[in-house]
């Protein structure tokens, strides 16, 4: 074991035995995934990053399943089109593991999470989420996401190709004691977010092939 790996595993177990700053986890994150990520994944991966650092603070935050699955399927839908996509798997395993998250973990109860939710209508989904709903549920963008994301598949609205209706998501929120006002800002911003990458990868491809024109007429 070379000295750079055991000065990084003493200073991993020394910040996981205290909080973990948001430079802390940036360090950490490079030194876990040493690649150059290109620049219109970046922003999306420092805000991650960000967003686990800060909720890993919260004392009153727990890693249930909605947040599970918010997480990784936010993480899916952003990263689309990302190169090379074999490095996608370690890129997640660094965010979490650098803001003291384990990555299997969460990828286990996210697909156990939807399994138990597939092929149910979003009334079924909607009362099975009340069921589950426990504990009082720690408010955060991720959570809110991993609603929509369970709501927006629900068999009814696949089936007729629906996004989630503003009353619908509302009602969910409101039932599960949660800011109906913020999740619909939190699934607005998403929904843009995907948008404007879409836009940003097309357009991408459209000056890749402008340009590989041009060299093929030289």
């Amino acid at each position: 074991m070379s000295q750079h790996t055991l000065t990084l595993l003493r200073f991993t177990y020394k910040k996981l035995k205290e909080k973990l700053t948001v430079s802390d986890s940036k360090k950490l994150f490079h030194e876990k995934f040493p690649y150059v990520i290109p620049g219109l994944y970046k922003r999306i991966v420092d805000e991650m990053l960000v967003e686990l650092n800060l909720l890993n603070h919260q004392n009153e935050f727990t890693q249930d399943y909605l947040f599970c699955v918010g997480l990784t399927e936010t993480f899916k839908e952003l990263m689309k089109g990302y190169k090379p996509e074999k490095h996608l798997n370690l890129l997640f395993d660094s965010l979490c593991s650098s803001t003291n998250f384990e990555a299997k973990e969460i990828n286990e109860i996210a697909q156990n999470s939807q399994k138990e939710f597939k092929d149910k209508t979003s009334i079924d989904i909607l009362k099975k989420l009340i069921e589950k709903s426990n504990t009082k549920l720690y408010p955060s963008r991720i959570l809110n996401l991993g609603i929509y994301i369970l709501i927006s598949n629900s068999q009814d609205l696949i089936e007729k190709n629906e996004s989630v209706p503003n009353k619908l998501t509302s009602e969910i929120f409101e039932k599960l004691n949660l800011s109906a006002s913020k999740a619909e800002k939190d699934i607005g911003i998403y929904k843009s977010s995907i948008s404007k990458m879409k836009q940003a990868k097309e357009l991408i491809e459209e000056l890749k092939s402008k340009d590989k024109k041009k060299d093929q007429k030289q």
